[in-house]
């Protein structure tokens, strides 16, 4: 009997799907795009209302091949694809080279990998959507115009091998204003006074912070006027003005999107957009779970929707009444709004509540694991009940001067019992418990604490902020987030720098140049209109091809202007003092993929390189050489710190050597960084001393790497 062909795009996908299709179904993957435009030319025919011209992807031939026989024996073919645009593109292609009917009742469609999601979808084929092939395509020819149009020009006007992409371009912009800010921003002083106060001479002291003086907020500049002000304050008595105690809720968080849980991991687990991605793709696509076989552990990863369905809620309200109780129900299931209306798809959430992160952690890699983890949580906390704070505000008069006191006290913990969401550099609630006070009391004051500050730039962007202010400008989807950040690093724009992005000097001259010559492609605003316009698109309300030619008009005028007017840029590299040991040249520093590094000026003749040391001004423990900063060969590198005379000293560490003594032994003093926040301790071993007296374990060896025989080597 002829047996119905599925067609997905992954093989982890297609094992998922085929057990619970059955023997009458056959499962193949079709890797996923089978046809493109051409790498070699341009490939959209302008004038002929930009008419794609697409071709078989090189290397793919002996499965389309296999594909094509495939649909011939089977009865019914179904395209099933991922629930995006570039699924139903991939599926529309798919239906070409397999020589279906356009018209065809042949796409299905979910949104998760369970047995009951695909035989719906099995029940309920559709034609393909041809609006969003449209808006699909449309991105891809707008990429296609920017990319073989713009990178040309910036070739011959400022070096070889150069490329410029839309929305790249935009986040490499956003890059540069950032650093300009921080370089322009300049610093200013200002004092802030805490007195710390009793209740009475028995009772816990509590911080009171000095804020206004009569009825005026008060800003403090200099020191002098702290000093001053510490005078008056010796002499006058410290009585309570008013006590305010105000019960508020606390929301959990909605359940993630694809923008939300790269934020999340990135703040949390310290994954990259792209590594987050491929984890979850592995966790929606299937992973086996020992004799249950394969299991689609969570649903669609690529959605800006925050949308969960309702036997979903149900399923987790029951959980969570079994394992929490009933006041951890919130009587009605929680509504979440999801920012641009679309509802294309639910929310990223697990696809079985019962599998609990603990149950499925022998079948898990330790990362899919702690991902896994962090989207469960995050789900059975988004429908758990808010929590309850009992936030007390204490008024302090000083003679003329305001103090307050703030502390909140946790009253019923409600989704804060499983889940809080990470935020940047936000503080989080804490449990700062205050005294029961009385208007007029008068209180003891134990000490008055002034503190010198600055003010401090804006923060460089984290992918995870990065993120966030590319979904709040409306530029790109939810699958382009991860490929940019990808891009623009693969490109040199913009280098990584203790997780925080940092524009190279090509980074700023692209920029520079785009905004002189091409505002629009680097416009945020006319970006994200683009975007919306794109949306129109695959909701039938706008034609594609309109939407190209109001670009590309103007776009093509300023390619003349720039091709004109802008001259050829070179870029000098910088010399430095070292001296190339094989010729006795001056080593100048060259930008790679993986950052800055030491080259001679004499290649080809001369290829000596190596990478750029940052010496740390402490000696090695073992040999007395300076120990610099490294960076490790695997992937982008992670940093260590080593002895400038290795391989003759092996002397490594993972922990940031500081220019501070051992109060104990006189050895340097290395900073530990860990979840919990980052300690300052001694790694001679046997000392034990710490700055807060609690003693961490220190890594005092650098990580193994294999070498082709299979041997450990160390760095």
């Amino acid at each position: 009997m002829a047996k119905s062909l599925v067609v997905v795009e992954s093989p982890a996908k297609a094992k998922t799907i085929e057990k619970y299709l059955g023997k009458n179904f056959e499962v193949k993957a079709s890797m996923g795009h089978l046809r493109d435009l051409p790498k070699s030319q341009f490939g959209v025919d302008i004038e002929q209302s930009f008419q794609p011209k697409y071709i078989n992807i090189r290397g793919k031939g002996e499965l389309i091949k296999l594909l094509r026989e495939d649909a011939k024996k089977a009865d019914k073919v179904f395209l099933a694809t991922d629930p995006d645009r570039e699924g139903e593109a991939i599926a529309w292609h798919l239906a070409h080279i397999l020589g279906l009917d356009p018209e065809d009742v042949c796409r299905i469609e979910f949104n998760e990998i369970t047995k009951n999601a695909i035989v719906n979808a099995l029940k309920h084929p559709r034609r393909i959507d041809y609006n969003r092939v449209h808006a699909q395509q449309a991105r891809r020819i707008l990429d296609r115009i920017v990319g073989y149009k713009l990178s040309p020009l910036l070739w011959r006007k400022i070096r070889k091998g150069l490329s410029a992409g839309r929305v790249q371009s935009v986040a490499v912009h956003l890059i540069c204003a950032r650093e300009r800010e921080i370089q322009n921003f300049i610093s200013e002083e200002y004092w802030t006074i805490t007195a710390n106060l009793r209740k009475d001479q028995k009772s816990k002291e509590f911080a009171a912070q000095l804020i206004k003086r009569g009825k005026e907020k008060l800003r403090i500049t200099k020191e002098a006027d702290a000093k001053s002000i510490l005078q008056q304050l010796v002499s006058v008595p410290f009585e309570v003005l008013e006590m305010r105690r105000k019960e508020r809720k606390r929301n959990p968080a909605a359940p993630f999107i694809t923008s939300t849980l790269q934020q999340e991991a990135a703040r949390k687990l310290g994954f990259t957009t792209k590594k987050t991605m491929m984890l979850a793709q592995q966790l929606y696509e299937g992973l086996t779970l020992g004799k249950r076989g394969p299991v689609g552990l969570i649903t669609y990863i690529r959605t800006d929707s925050t949308r969960v369905a309702a036997v979903a809620q149900q399923e987790a309200r029951g959980y969570i009444e079994s394992k929490f109780g009933k006041e951890y129900v919130p009587e009605k299931p929680p509504l979440y709004i999801s920012k641009r209306g679309q509802d294309a798809h639910e929310a990223v959430r697990p696809t079985y509540i019962e599998y609990e992160p603990e149950s499925v952690k022998a079948f898990l890699s330790r990362d899919q694991f702690r991902l896994y983890k962090l989207i469960w949580e995050r789900f059975i906390a988004s429908q758990m009940s808010p929590a309850v704070m009992d936030a007390l505000t204490i008024d302090i008069t000083a003679g003329e001067y305001l103090f307050r006191a703030t502390g909140a006290q946790i009253k019923f913990p409600g989704f804060m019992v499983l889940y809080i969401e990470g935020q940047d550099d936000v503080e989080q609630d804490k449990n700062i418990v205050l005294p029961q006070l009385e208007p007029g009391q008068r209180l003891v004051l134990k000490s008055l604490v002034p503190e010198q500050h600055f003010t401090q730039p804006p923060p460089r962007y984290t992918e995870a902020s990065l993120v966030r202010t590319l979904e709040e400008q409306g530029i790109g989807r939810p699958s382009t987030y991860a490929p940019i950040i990808d891009t623009i690093q693969a490109r040199n724009y913009v280098l990584k720098e203790e997780k925080k992005f940092v524009p190279t000097e090509l980074g700023f001259l692209v920029v520079d140049m785009l905004k002189d010559y091409f505002r629009d492609i680097i416009d945020v605003e006319f970006t994200a209109q683009l975007e919306d316009r794109l949306d129109s698109v695959a909701e039938g309300k706008e034609n594609w091809v309109k939407v190209l030619q109001a670009f590309y008009g103007p776009f093509s005028q300023e390619l003349s202007i720039a091709d004109e007017q802008i001259e050829e840029v070179e870029i000098p590299d910088e010399v430095t003092d070292e001296i190339c040991e094989l010729c006795g040249r001056n080593m100048v520093i060259k930008q790679g993929r993986f950052g800055k590094f030491l080259a001679c000026p004499g290649f080809p003749a001369c290829r000596n390189a190596k990478p750029i040391l940052r010496e740390m001004g402490v000696n090695c423990p073992k040999c007395g050489g300076a120990i610099v900063e490294r960076k490790g060969k695997k992937g982008r590198g992670r940093v260590f710190y080593g002895c400038r005379n290795y391989p003759e000293c092996d002397f490594v560490t993972w922990d940031k050597p500081l220019q501070k003594s051992c109060p104990r032994c006189n050895s340097f003093l290395v900073e530990k960084k860990g979840r919990g926040g980052s300690q300052i301790l001694c790694p001679v071993e046997g000392c034990g001393y710490t700055e807060d007296g609690e003693r961490t374990n220190v890594k005092t060896k650098a990580p193994a790497t294999l070498t082709a025989k299979g041997r450990k080597k160390k760095q």
